[in-house]
C-alpha cells in the first residue's frame, strides 16, 4: 500500500531523521527504503543538508502499522 502524503500545515511539528529512526525503531537506509517504495513518508527539505519529518505523519504511518497488526491477530483468533 502506497503512503500518500498530505499538506503541511504551519502548526506541524517536525522530527529529524535521528528523532524519526528511534520513533519507528527504524534504521536510516531502511526509513530511506520504504521512503523509495512509498512505504513510508517522506522527508521535507530544510537546508541544503538537512531534512525533516512531520511528526503527525510518521505517527499516522506507525498507527497504520499498529491497525495492521491488529487486524492481523483478529483473523488469526477468528480462524
Amino acid at each position: 500500500m502506497p503512503y500518500q502524503t498530505q499538506s503541511a500545515s504551519p502548526s506541524h511539528s517536525i522530527l529529524r531523521r535521528r528523532e524519526v529512526e528511534a520513533r519507528a525503531g527504524l534504521s536510516r537506509s531502511t526509513i530511506y527504503l520504504k521512503i523509495s517504495q512509498k512505504q513510508f513518508p517522506a522527508p521535507i527539505k530544510l537546508g541544503d543538508r538537512a531534512v525533516g519529518f512531520l511528526a503527525a505523519e510518521i505517527d499516522r504511518w506507525l498507527q497504520e502499522r499498529i491497525a495492521t497488526r491488529d487486524a492481523v491477530q483478529t483473523m488469526k483468533e477468528t480462524d
